[in-house]
């Protein structure tokens, strides 16, 4: 897609990747190889929002995200306010319902939104007169993180189409895991799932995707090795025995990497376990591109929020 074109992607939102066709996330990704060359320019300043208003609304703490959310939002130009929760009259009692019609009230134009509680976003869109950004919510999509994933894949293999990507460990709980399951899939990959049983979806078999739950096997021939975090936060009672009998069994060292391809790629949304579902030595190896993949949410995220930019009103 031609940068000065964002328009070609016919979304007012970006909620998930499911029911994005393949064409509009080579759009947006095609964009975003623009915005790695701005970011990588003594002047980072585009003029894309210049007078627009960016709320990034976060009932969960991300400083990842957060953060990269607002650098992108100002490199193009816009005004950026980030909307502490943990401060904010939701702890007394005001509903997402009454925050969205607050918020409609100051005529934004773009909120990104991060929330514990999945389908929370879609409820927050179908409320407001401005585009909406999902940054995660509950165990359902985190839609920017998938594509940030795909442009770093394509970066550095040429491609998507025909690779074969094993993403393990805690799938169950992942929001990262479901939307680079629909993406890849999407754009042609072969998905492989690698988890213990207990990190499973109980409906995983009508998905269609093949599982693994031993590593040694799901990595074999992997062109990519893409680790979850152990979510323990979601997890009400006991998925694993114990850290250390999971890094034993499912933590990505040296030895089972040596399973996947040889120069396979090492991937990780972070924040990363070290010890727990990676070794240090995997993680800051030549075959990760974990640092990578940061840069890249940089430029993703920019070129999302200019994508939805190209329809909001011009006065």
């Amino acid at each position: 897609m031609n940068a000065a074109h964002p328009s070609v992607f016919p979304h007012r939102h970006l909620l998930g990747i499911e029911g994005l066709s393949p064409l509009d996330i080579e759009a947006l990704l095609d964009l975003a190889e623009a915005q790695v060359e701005v970011s990588r320019q003594v002047e980072k300043k585009k003029s894309t929002l210049r007078g627009r208003t960016q709320i990034n609304l976060f009932f969960e703490p991300s400083t990842r995200t957060q953060s990269s959310f607002e650098i992108a939002g100002k490199r193009l130009g816009a005004d950026v306010m980030n909307m502490s929760v943990a401060s904010s009259s939701v702890k007394k009692g005001e509903t997402l319902i009454d925050m969205a019609a607050t918020l409609n009230a100051m005529r934004p134009d773009l909120i990104v939104v991060r929330h514990h509680a999945a389908g929370a976003v879609h409820l927050l869109a179908q409320k407001v007169d401005c585009s909406v950004v999902n940054a995660g919510d509950g165990a359902h999509e985190h839609p920017t993180q998938a594509l940030l994933d795909a442009l770093t894949i394509r970066r550095n293999k040429g491609r998507i189409q025909g690779l074969t990507v094993a993403i393990c460990g805690d799938i169950l709980h992942s929001r990262v895991a479901r939307s680079n399951m629909i993406l890849l899939a999407a754009l042609g990959a072969r998905v492989r799932l690698v988890a213990p049983s207990t990190l499973l979806p109980p409906d995983i078999g009508r998905l269609g995707f093949e599982t693994f739950t031993d590593m040694r096997k799901g990595l074999d021939g992997a062109d990519i090795v893409m680790m979850l975090r152990l979510q323990l936060e979601r997890m009400n009672g006991s998925f694993v025995p114990s850290v250390k009998e999971y890094f034993r069994f499912y933590g990505l060292d040296q030895e089972k990497l040596s399973y996947a391809k040889p120069g396979a790629l090492v991937m990780h949304p972070g924040p990363m376990n070290r010890g727990v579902e990676i070794a240090s030595e995997v993680a800051d190896g030549a075959q990760s591109l974990i640092r990578e993949q940061v840069e890249m949410g940089v430029a993703v995220r920019m070129a999302v929020l200019e994508a939805l930019a190209s329809h909001l009103p011009n006065r």
